[in-house]
């Protein structure tokens, strides 16, 4: 039975080529190869069996593509700026303000953001198969207990839907260390209410490989080219 065609641009991003946008960026420019041959009219449906790959000029311009590691202050929103409140973005140099956010950080939690312009990472970091691991530092207010620490780690459900298992340890009396592998909106925050515990101070140290480390807050610096998630 003959397979149905799909559009290139999605073939391309079910491969984790590049994103979709990207994709028809690179479609329109001529820089795509279906079974050898270039595809420049956007729109065009191949075979999900066909192989598929970018010109030497555009994977030569993926290689360029920067990704910034920022250490975000309580008061910055992460993405769309609320009224009263700054971007995460502005912190950085203009020419970097227009970066995507490969994942949110609420406005009264700090710590590593990132920022990039390769819409492949963004994927990869927050797409809907992704499954990349976020590590936080979380101070409670409350008594922690070894049954509520149970319940955190698996037994919670958000917005009628039950939540992945968490790895949760008690490093101190109220300091928790929670690593997720999803990122639902204000998620830590909710999970503790469940539990009788708040809040009061949350930081991200780590996304996948990378860690926060020394970075001072406010301050940013580049994905260096010997690091990946």
């Amino acid at each position: 039975m003959k397979k149905e065609k799909i559009r290139l641009s999605k073939l391309l991003s079910e491969r984790g080529i590049c994103s979709r946008r990207e994709a028809d960026r690179y479609i329109e420019k001529g820089e795509v190869l279906v079974d050898g041959k270039i595809v420049s009219i956007l729109g065009t449906r191949v075979s999900p069996d066909a192989k598929i790959a970018l010109t030497q000029s555009a994977k030569k311009n993926q290689n360029r593509k920067v990704t910034i590691l920022l250490n975000k202050p309580i008061g910055y929103v992460s993405t769309q700026p609320e009224k009263g409140y700054k971007e995460a973005a502005e912190l950085l140099p203009v020419r970097f303000r227009k970066m995507s956010t490969a994942g949110r950080l609420d406005i009264d939690s700090k710590g590593l953001l990132i920022l990039t312009e390769d819409g492949t990472l963004v994927k990869k970091l927050i797409g809907e198969t992704a499954n990349m691991e976020k590590e936080y530092l979380v101070r409670v207010e409350g008594t922690v207990t070894k049954e509520k620490i149970a319940r955190l780690s698996s037994g919670l459900s958000l917005d009628g839907k039950a939540l992945k298992p968490a790895k949760i340890d008690q490093l101190k009396d109220t300091i928790l260390r929670f690593i997720l592998t999803e990122g639902k909106k204000r998620q830590i925050r909710r999970m503790c209410e469940q539990v009788d515990l708040k809040v009061i101070g949350l930081k991200r140290v780590r996304i996948g490989r990378i860690m926060l480390s020394d970075l001072p807050e406010g301050k940013w610096r580049f994905l260096r080219p010997n690091e990946g998630f």
